[in-house]
């Protein structure tokens, strides 16, 4: 008797214990289930996206400008930072790299090269032109002066810009009207990517965002290159011009031609890259 019981308490046991057991892992369905009204809303006819549509406009932004700064964008500036890692797998999978700069409050994209996996370009490296190049260093040269004295903010006259940049052309760059139309043109496509703020007419305001367009160390390499210059033209019978270093300089045409400027690290932030298929990514 007192085995059947025994034997039959165990029976019990084993069926109880068999009940309440977790379920095998390999029955676990490997992605969860997601009830449909939890589903994603539909942006579009037919969306198969999975991102808010916030998070998609920043993703798109950063695609087709070459920066997003917090201080002009904090709506954009903050879902990025909440969804750093999904935007940046999203860009990864494009082989593109995401930039997030929190202290100078900047983020930019860069192109993704490797010598081992055939990697297609979808970004292209847009240097900038010689003026837009001479203006980005007295820019570098007057902010890293005036940062290193305190300032918390460094603003530049466009007068000053001129004076200083009109000395780096060489005679056969064109007339004075000529010269300070490029100036012009420079500062218009440097404003327009966030470098520098014209606060009123003539005014500007240098942003850090300069620090990583021209990096300290390309800052020596094009000052050298401008006192070479100016040793050069006095040489020749040429005046020296006082450069942002300090001596005179003049900038030549084709051999001896002004250094493309390049942001710290190597890699520029690039732009999308220009296709035959215009509506591929936006210019």
């Amino acid at each position: 008797m007192t085995d059947r019981i025994e034997d039959g308490a165990t029976e019990q046991t084993t069926e109880q214990a068999t009940a309440h057991a977790p379920d095998d892992p390999r029955d676990t369905a490997f992605i969860e289930t997601v009830a449909m009204e939890n589903d994603p809303e539909e942006c579009f006819p037919g969306d198969r996206g999975v991102l808010d549509p916030e998070v998609r406009r920043v993703l798109v932004r950063l695609l087709q400008r070459r920066f997003l700064l917090a201080e002009r964008n904090p709506e954009d500036w903050s879902v990025l930072l909440e969804n750093q890692q999904i935007v940046e797998s999203r860009l990864h999978d494009l082989f593109v790299r995401l930039v997030v700069d929190q202290g100078r409050g900047v983020a930019y994209k860069q192109q993704i090269r490797s010598d081992e996996l055939e990697v297609p370009v979808l970004l292209r490296d847009d240097a900038y032109t010689r003026p837009e190049t001479l203006v980005l260093v007295y820019l570098r040269t007057v902010y890293q002066r005036e940062s290193t004295a305190g300032e918390p903010s460094v603003r530049v006259d466009v007068e000053e810009i001129e004076q200083t940049v009109l000395s780096y052309f060489a005679d056969g760059d064109g007339n004075t009207a000529r010269r300070q139309k490029a100036i012009g043109t420079a500062l218009a496509r440097l404003r327009q990517e966030g470098i520098v703020e014209e606060e009123s007419e003539g005014r500007y305001r240098i942003s850090p965002l300069v620090e990583i367009v021209l990096s300290a160390e390309r800052l020596r390499e094009l000052d050298d290159w401008l006192r070479e210059q100016a040793r050069a033209s006095r040489a020749s019978g040429g005046e020296g011009s006082e450069t942002a270093g300090g001596e005179g300089s003049e900038v030549a045409d084709g051999e001896g031609s002004a250094p493309d400027a390049e942001p710290a690290g190597g890699e520029a932030p690039a732009e999308p890259a220009e296709n035959d298929q215009r509506g591929d990514i936006a210019p």
